[in-house]
Order: structure tokens, then sequence, then C-alpha cells
């Protein structure tokens, strides 16, 4: 299997060095294209794989072709490269904002296989989680090789398009809100007087070890929480006064406006 990736950005690059850690796929399978010298460069030095300046390339040698340029540059891209597709490729799309409908019309409405995706940016350590959606034309066992890529460089789900709004509001934009946390955590460490590098270093890795607990141990995130809460301790206390704060209202409607803003967005 050859894979090639048309834009070769920082995403792409993460996603490339998932692919080759995973075994998946080896260096000289991997072939990325990207406009400028310097960009070729870079991903040639940090991934070792074949690069080049002609997206038709990577059409004619690859049975997978990620679509990871900017979402301004999608109309263009394709518009080189429609009549050139094979009818067995299979396309995996990350643009934001790019619907299966808008693919389907600008490859003039052939039957493109095509994986809608939205991964986020921990996709970058090889911890992200991304959704995909298969089009019409994409057949199950299609489908399984998009999710088995892309789990090369974290988790994936398949969810219906309808969803992707409330993707982009919990795990697109959600990092952002999780290092908001993160800062905020170590602030109240700093105050107490420890080292902001301490504190930093605490504070993440509070959260990577909770993150893990709720997913290897499969208990609700309440049971958890309750486990830690001894009575009349410091753990409820601190509780209470988040509740009081609203932490957990500010938390769902910050999640909910990204969630209208993405769908505004859409139009």
């Amino acid at each position: 299997m050859k894979i090639g990736f048309i834009g070769s950005g920082v995403m792409a690059n993460a996603m490339i060095g998932g692919i080759i850690k995973s075994g998946l796929c080896q260096a000289d399978d991997i072939i990325g294209a990207a406009p400028t010298e310097c960009g070729r460069n870079r991903t040639k030095e940090q991934n070792g794989i074949e690069v080049t300046a002609d997206n038709l390339e990577v059409i004619d040698k690859c049975d997978v072709v990620f679509l990871s340029v900017k979402p301004q540059h999608y109309a263009p891209v394709i518009a080189e490269i429609k009549e050139h597709v094979k009818a067995d490729q299979l396309f995996i799309s990350i643009g934001a904002g790019i619907t299966l409908d808008y693919l389907k019309k600008a490859f003039d409405d052939k039957a493109v296989k095509i994986v809608r995706v939205m991964p986020n940016t921990p996709s970058q350590v090889g911890a992200g989680m991304s959704a995909a959606c298969p089009n019409e034309y994409v057949t199950e066992d299609e489908a399984k090789l998009a999710v088995s890529i892309l789990s090369a460089f974290g988790k994936t789900e398949v969810v219906p398009e309808s969803l992707f709004d409330v993707v982009t509001g919990i795990s697109g934009s959600g990092p952002a809100y999780v290092f908001l946390f993160i800062e905020a955590l170590a602030d109240a460490a700093v105050v107490g007087g420890m080292p902001r590098r301490q504190a930093y270093e605490f504070a993440a890795q509070t959260v990577y070890g909770s993150a893990k607990m709720v997913m290897e141990t499969g208990k609700h995130p309440g049971e958890l929480k309750d486990m830690v809460c001894s009575p009349s301790g410091t753990t409820i206390a601190a509780v209470r006064a988040l509740e009081a704060n609203n932490f957990r209202s500010a938390v769902l409607e910050g999640a909910n406006a990204a969630t209208e803003r993405s769908a505004e967005m859409r139009g």
C-alpha cells in the first residue's frame, strides 16, 4: 500500500510520523507533496519520505491520498487532480469545515471514495482523537482501512457527519480547554509557592493520569471523582468551590459555544 499526502504541514507530518512509527507503512511507501522547497525539505528531514512539488505524482503513485492542505486551497487542488483520480483510490480529507457534499461537488459528482476526518492537535504526539465519516462510495473494508491508518496517531471513531460540529466542540477545540485548565491548576501551585516549571509538571501529569484512569478503568468519571472525595476532606472542599463558581456549567457552555460557532461557519 502506498500512501500520499497532498499538503505536508505540521498535522500531515505528525500523521506521517505516526504511520511510520506504527509499522503500518515504511517511509519508502509514503510520498508527500508540498508547494515550497522549504516545506518539502522539512518533511524529508523529519520523516525520511519521498517528497515532490507535483500533486499529480501523488495521485499517480498512491492507493490512499490524504487531502491535507488548508481549507482555502481545496478548490484549486481538487480542480488540478480530479481528472486523474483512479476508481479504486481512497481519499482522506482533513480540511476543517470541508463537508462531503462540498467534496462531491468539487469532484464534479464523480464516484470518488472519500472519508472526511476531523483530527485534533494531540495527533502531533500520537495521542489524537479523530472522527471519521465515509461517503457512500467507500466500502466497509475501505472504511476499516481508513480507521486503521488514522489509529496510527491516536484513537478514531466513525460518526455521522451530522455530529461533526459536536466533534469540533469536544475534541477539535477541546485541547484548548484542557490547556487552560492545566494553566490554571499550575497557577494555583505557583500561588502556593511551587516553581512554575514544576507546577506545570504536576498539573499536566495529573490531567494525563486522570484521563488514563477514565479510559482504562471504564468507570464513570463521577465514580472516579467520588473515590477521591473523602468526607470533610480537601477534595470535596475544592469540588464545592468549583461548583459554586459554575465550573461544570462553564465547561458545558464553552463546548456548546464552539459547536454552535462551527455550525455557523459551515453555513
